[in-house]
């Protein structure tokens, strides 16, 4: 059996933790905490070391999923989490541009750690206010062969989809190597 290690990373709050929530077939072990600081309150939890979730695709290839955490505080986990993997997702909450900055940070940031496959999931795309898969690759200045793809972290065929391309990256490099 072959497994592959994906990071799902981006900024605090893009919906990281969902998207592996959705998509595991096991219970998703989380290093969520209850968060004190009333300036970083968006949301009541957040994750301080990682979360892990794992798929199989079938008999002979497993994914195994490590979420990052999102707050520059715990960034020290990144490099440790990146050992190993084979591509990586950013997760980007199409809703709230004033994280776009900081998304692209944490994939140029990956990027360096190793130079893998990657996507980059543009979430709540259910969302009205949300802004379109193209015009964040625009605003992010992501290269044409990188693929931004919608995404709803709730929805498990949209995460499913967002997995299958960074797979799909991935395979394609392996016979590439081969």
């Amino acid at each position: 059996m072959q497994t592959l290690k994906m990071v799902v990373t981006g900024p605090f709050s893009a919906g990281k933790t969902q998207f592996i929530k959705t998509i595991s077939e096991i219970d998703v072990v989380d290093t969520e905490r209850n968060i004190t600081s009333e300036a970083e309150r968006v949301k009541a939890q957040t994750t301080v070391a990682m979360d892990f979730g794992r798929i199989t695709i079938d008999r002979d290839l497993v994914l195994y999923l490590f979420g990052t955490p999102g707050q520059r505080r715990f960034d020290f986990m990144w490099e440790v989490l990146s050992e190993g993997m084979l591509g990586f997702v950013v997760m980007v909450d199409s809703t709230r541009p004033e994280t776009f900055r900081e998304a692209r940070r944490i994939l140029d940031t990956f990027r360096s750690f190793s130079p893998t496959p990657y996507v980059v999931a543009a979430n709540r795309q259910d969302s009205p206010d949300s802004w379109a898969p193209e015009d964040l690759r625009i605003v992010l200045k992501i290269d044409s062969d990188v693929k931004v793809l919608p995404c709803v972290a709730v929805d498990k065929e949209s995460v499913k989809q967002v997995l299958l391309e960074l797979l799909y990256s991935i395979l394609e490099l392996m016979d590439d190597e081969a």
